[in-house]
């Protein structure tokens, strides 16, 4: 691996001059600008730097020293193939049955073998030019085992001052036309819990929904976006956000706990960045903005040590109800992969399939 130094980028923000690394949200408090990247499975790297400009994506003080070179389109391989994951899906069905839980949002992940020399914030510029998003954002910091790439189209949280908002997403289709009373079931149950874990750290009657079901285009599909904000209490700071809200209700499910503990039995490999939360917060200002990992890829280098070499890795999933259908689930999984992977691996124009 090249000697890559620690650096963040969202939309035009570029931010350097690493100064202090740290698990404890409680820093996000402090003072500074923050880069945040939070697991799914539960470890949190908090990164301030000294210097943070404005600069269009893909450039700026510290531009990517190669391009991308990304991985072959043939050698992605999934956690759980096609037979798994519609078992999952049936499983899950029954649980629904029972009465232990309502919706669980049940993922995959996708690696493929990546040069050891391969820089995210290249894949940042790539992603920008073929799947731009409106939450992207790139945070490499090689010595706490930290490269991430993200295209989210979603909102986890939005802070400016004591007024927090997130924007869950739920129900994913090719077109506006091709979305189910299925989806739109979906994104209200998830809007419910949202509004539940906000208001553990809002004031009483001041969590509000401003947007339900509103159709959002994005490249190759369209979602189901919502959005729900709230004033927090007085003294409720970042460390009880988190507690409140982490993970983030879209990508778990409802109850959340029980979706946690079906995800925990079902997946056959550690979510990581994905599902996660990623993004900055400026404690200066009190402001941050925090995406849901979806639409996410991560560099793990794990393996160099056992002479595997890294892996390009990346998630996808999606959420399970009574009315699921299987294999509809699988081909959603697929088409919210498709396009990401093609512009990851330089296959612009697919046709067919593209994972195995």
């Amino acid at each position: 691996m090249r000697d890559l130094a620690p650096m963040a980028r969202f939309g035009d923000l570029v931010a350097s001059d690493l100064r202090d690394v740290t698990a404890d949200l409680d820093a996000l408090d402090s003072s500074g600008f923050w880069a945040v990247a939070a697991d799914f499975d539960g470890r949190t790297v908090c990164a301030r730097f000294g210097d943070v400009r404005k600069a269009p994506v893909g450039r700026g003080p510290l531009p990517p020293a190669e391009p991308w070179r990304g991985p072959d389109p043939d050698t992605w391989t999934s956690s759980m193939d096609r037979e798994a994951y519609v078992a999952g899906v049936r499983e899950i069905r029954d649980r629904i049955a029972t009465g232990e839980v309502y919706q669980v949002n049940l993922c995959r992940v996708l690696t493929a073998p990546l040069d050891a020399a391969a820089d995210i914030d290249a894949l940042t510029g790539v992603l920008a030019h073929g799947n731009p998003a409106p939450y992207a954002g790139t945070i490499r910091l090689p010595a706490h085992g930290v490269e991430i790439a993200t295209a989210s189209p979603e909102l986890f949280l939005r802070r400016d001052g004591s007024t927090v908002e997130s924007g869950p997403i739920k129900g994913t289709a090719r077109t506006a036309d091709e979305l189910l009373a299925k989806d739109y079931a979906e994104n209200v149950m998830i809007v419910d819990l949202v509004r539940n874990d906000l208001g553990q750290v809002c004031a009483t009657g001041s969590v509000t929904v401003p947007a339900l079901c509103a159709v959002e285009p994005h490249p190759g599909l369209v979602h189901l976006v919502s959005t729900v904000s709230g004033e927090l209490r007085p003294g409720a700071s970042w460390p009880e956000l988190f507690a409140a809200a982490f993970p983030p209700g879209s990508v778990t499910g409802a109850p959340k706990s029980s979706a946690l503990r079906i995800i925990d039995e079902l997946e056959r490999a550690p979510r990581g960045p994905y599902c996660g939360g990623i993004g900055w917060v400026d404690a200066d200002r009190r402001t941050g903005e925090l995406a849901v990992g979806i639409r996410t890829f991560w560099i793990d280098r794990t393996g160099e040590a056992r002479g595997t070499g890294p892996r390009l890795c990346f998630g996808t999933g999606a959420g399970i109800t009574w009315g699921s259908d299987p294999e509809g689930e699988w081909a959603e999984t697929e088409l919210k992969a498709a396009r990401l992977l093609a512009v990851a691996s330089g296959v612009h124009e697919t046709s067919g399939r593209i994972l195995r």
